[in-house]
């Protein structure tokens, strides 16, 4: 698929997509033209753009029937780890912008959210349950080690002791091992680490501001260590990519520390289909028709089939197959049994500066 937005030949250096496609909304589409300098052979860095948004609400509700959690929050919408296969890029065209580069390059974060959940979880209708933060966007990319939210709504969670379901594949997480860990020990937190592939350089190519995957083993390794319950994402599962190190990946997590572990096949809603499929084409054109091909054959021959049910477990003989490698492989390394629930009666608001103390 041809794209306009995007000088042919344009190199764009540690960035995941290389289109900036208008988003569905958009009433309007740019295209790039040769002012006639040479510029063919020129590696260009697109620099990250972070706007401020106050937010006017922090938990976010769903009722999917095939998560499970009813309450997350997001602390920052993009995400600079530039991942190609990225779900949540599709999110990009609500706000005007391309769920391409815009998606990894503009990002937005949304300072003061922190204050905002102490407000929700105070309202005397708020009924606890897990929340999960990072099944979005990650909370732990680059842009946090300036702005610090997530640090502030951890900190406002271990204040009322709510449960909380961490995913991640960003370092900074370790930084934030002190609060995690008394949470944890509580047995109210626990944390999911992303690792997709063993292959260093795959992983550049796929995800070129994640860590790499000898590093995630060590956030493993370090959350395991401070008595953190922790389980391994080996998703999403890449037909003729990646799915040949399912068992490796469980293999060298449980190894690192990882006591669950779960596998959730690719998944290309709305424009990621577009780009994952160019990617593909550029950077694997020997195997990309035969990936494409099984993605349809797990998607009932479409790019991505949203049902309830089926957008998260696949369908047809190869999703079968995955998830009784996933089985086994869980069986035989003993991480069948999974996480133990998260606690909800330790939940309590603490009380405020100035607040009349109970007497008795």
């Amino acid at each position: 698929m041809s794209d306009s937005s995007i000088l042919p030949g344009r190199c764009l250096r540690a960035r995941g997509a290389g289109s900036n496609r208008a988003g569905r909304y958009e009433a309007v589409t740019q295209d790039a033209f040769d002012d006639g300098w040479d510029l063919s052979e020129e590696e260009r860095l697109v620099a990250t753009e972070v706007r401020l948004e106050r937010p006017r609400s922090a938990l976010t509700f769903n009722r999917s029937p095939d998560v499970p959690f009813d309450r997350s929050i997001n602390p920052y919408r993009g995400c600079e780890h530039g991942c190609i296969y990225c779900f949540a890029r599709p999110t990009h065209a609500w706000l005007n912008l391309s769920p391409g580069l815009d998606f990894e390059t503009r990002l937005i974060a949304r300072p003061g959210i922190a204050a905002v959940l102490d407000h929700e979880l105070r309202r005397p209708a708020y009924k606890v349950a897990p929340v999960a933060i990072g099944t979005n966007t990650d909370a732990y990319q680059p842009v946090e080690r300036e702005h610090g939210l997530m640090r502030e709504i951890l900190t406002v969670l271990s204040a009322f002791r709510h449960p909380v379901w961490i995913t991640t594949r960003g370092t900074l997480v370790e930084r934030d091992i002190d609060l995690i860990a008394p949470l944890a020990a509580q047995g109210l937190a626990s944390v999911s680490v992303s690792v997709t592939t063993l292959d260093a350089g795959l992983a550049r190519r796929m995800e070129p501001r994640a860590p790499a995957p000898a590093r995630r083993l060590q956030i493993i390794r370090a959350l395991a260590a401070a008595g953190i319950p922790v389980r391994v994402q080996v998703s999403p599962l890449i037909p003729a990519l990646t799915d040949h190190e399912l068992e490796a990946v469980m293999q060298a997590a449980r190894d690192a520390g990882a006591r669950q572990a779960n596998a959730i096949p690719l998944r290309l809603p709305q424009e990621v289909a577009g780009l994952f499929r160019d990617w593909l084409e550029t950077t694997f054109p020997d195997r990309a028709a035969r990936v494409m091909g099984r993605v349809r054959e797990l998607h009932g021959g479409r790019d991505y089939d949203p049902d309830f049910g089926k957008r998260m477990r696949g369908q047809g003989l190869w999703a079968e197959l995955i998830h009784r490698r996933a089985d086994l492989a869980r069986r035989r390394l003993g991480m069948a049994e999974g996480l133990a629930p998260l606690r909800t009666d330790l939940f309590a608001p603490p009380p405020r500066p100035g607040d009349q103390l109970s007497l008795f």
